[in-house]
């Protein structure tokens, strides 16, 4: 994910003379009209199933780096065949990032999440967009990550993927540093092993991978590529991977490798910082947001981001 100059903090109470600034509810949400002024209907978050751990434990993985021709060996995995997900491997977001001082998550984004638009289902994890209203926002979704509970530093990961398809659609399988050992954002480092943008619309069927490093925040940097998938994301699964060793990373798509990064920096720390730390596993998917646009009368809801599984291997000893 991209995270780009974060706006200032949304209050639930907007007001907004619509003379002068019609229509200036943050997420174009929902208000009703008093005296000639907007207000945004209160933030009330249903109760949720998906709770998570108060008190988690933190396992740290240290994989041999990836070389061809290894002999992966498997060092964890969530098949998703249980009846729910579980908080000690899983950690539920709900918000919109202002809990972080990051509101719409850096990135301009119209959605909030909720644990509960993450459930498993036959084997498969299901993160669902909706369009409803919590709230200033128009849209929930889910943000689930391995943060505290499992952290890894080099090896293999990958996942199995069906991806949501519509204008403002931002599905992605993405990485961030456990500790943060060098800054904030994006100091530390982000490893984007898959994003989709506006996939069946203007995105076509393209995806991307990115790393993010460099300085904090506006001192960021940024490169990667993208790759259009033989067949249609949105209708098939597809496996996403990446390998990252002390000095290279590598993106796949069904075992294709279609980008390869060897050179980065830190303004911290000299190379191969910031990734030569442990990082975890974070899935989502945003609507609207700096990078794909907003949603428009086109985009169906509810998506959803089906995930059949997710691995992680270490290479060779």
């Amino acid at each position: 994910m991209k995270f780009l100059e974060g706006r200032r903090p949304r209050v639930l109470l907007v007001l907004c003379a619509i003379g002068a600034l019609g229509g200036c509810l943050d997420n174009g949400a929902d208000g009703q009209l008093l005296d000639g002024v907007e207000v945004a209907p209160p933030l009330v978050v249903p109760p949720q199933d998906n709770v998570n751990s108060t008190d988690p434990a933190l396992t740290l993985l240290d994989n041999e780096p990836v070389e061809v021709g290894d002999t992966l060996q498997l060092v964890w995995s969530d098949e998703f065949d249980g009846d729910r997900l579980d908080p000690d491997v899983w950690f539920f977001e709900t918000g919109d990032g202002s809990q972080y001082g990051i509101p719409g998550w850096g990135n301009n984004e119209r959605q909030f999440y909720l644990p509960d638009n993450a459930q498993l289902d036959d084997g498969v994890l299901q993160i669902t967009a909706r369009r409803e209203q919590i709230g200033a926002f128009r849209y929930t979704s889910a943000r689930i990550n391995t943060r505290d509970r499992f952290a890894f530093r080099y090896g293999r990961f990958e996942a199995r993927m069906r991806l949501p398809g519509g204008q403002g659609l931002w599905p992605a399988f993405w990485m961030l540093a456990q500790d943060s050992p060098y800054g904030t954002w994006a100091a530390s480092g982000e490893i984007d092993i898959m994003e989709g943008v506006n996939l069946g619309a203007a995105g076509g069927n393209r995806i991307y991978g990115t790393i993010h490093y460099g300085g904090e925040f506006p001192n960021n940097l940024e490169s990667g590529e993208s790759y259009v998938v033989a067949t249609d994301v949105t209708t098939d699964f597809h496996v996403y991977a990446v390998e990252w060793d002390p000095t290279e990373i590598r993106w796949y798509v069904d075992d294709v490798l279609y980008a390869v990064r060897n050179s980065w920096s830190s303004t911290a720390a000299p190379f191969p910082a910031p990734f030569d730390q442990p990082f975890y596993l974070i899935f989502n998917v945003a609507v609207g947001g700096n990078f794909p646009g907003a949603p428009d009368p086109n985009t169906e809801f509810p998506v959803t981001m089906e995930v059949d599984w997710v691995r992680v291997y270490s290479g060779e000893t």
